[in-house]
């Protein structure tokens, strides 16, 4: 059976690093991944994905990664579910096995930077000094 996913998107908000009682670290995050149509009033939307990760690979993701990062990552589709208020809710997560970087860490901090002095933008792919949306081709995807 195959189960891989691969994503490039922006993170929605900062990887939260915890540690399990046992010591194992894992982190949580979304990754906003624009789709490669447009809707009719000639828009992109985007689909917010649900991230996880475990161990060193979480340690990694939380030190590096924070909010607005474009990132790459190879994973596997996770399913699951927990009761609320006695209803079932069920989970779609997509576990990180590779995590790859795909901008400088100037670019990187340049972002994190402009993110912590604008408010939050409706749009994860605005560019945030101007809040028109960035066009990416696919010449410029690294895969």
């Amino acid at each position: 059976m195959i189960n891989n996913v691969t994503l490039t998107g922006r993170l929605t908000k900062d990887p939260e690093l915890r540690y399990s009682q046992s010591g194992t670290a894992f982190t949580n995050s979304t990754l906003a991944v624009q789709r490669n149509f447009t809707n009719q009033q000639g828009e992109r939307e985007s689909d917010f994905i649900r991230l996880t990760a475990s161990g060193k690979r979480a340690e990694t993701f939380a030190n590096y990664c924070h909010k607005g990062s474009l990132i790459g990552i190879t994973g596997e589709i996770r399913t699951g579910s927990y009761e609320k208020n006695g209803q079932k809710v069920y989970t779609t997560d997509v576990n990180v096995n590779q995590l790859t970087f795909l901008e400088s860490k100037s670019q990187s901090s340049n972002n994190q930077q402009a993110t912590n002095q604008q408010p939050p933008a409706s749009d994860p792919f605005a560019n945030s000094n101007t809040g028109k949306q960035i066009d990416i081709s696919d010449d410029d995807l690294p895969f």
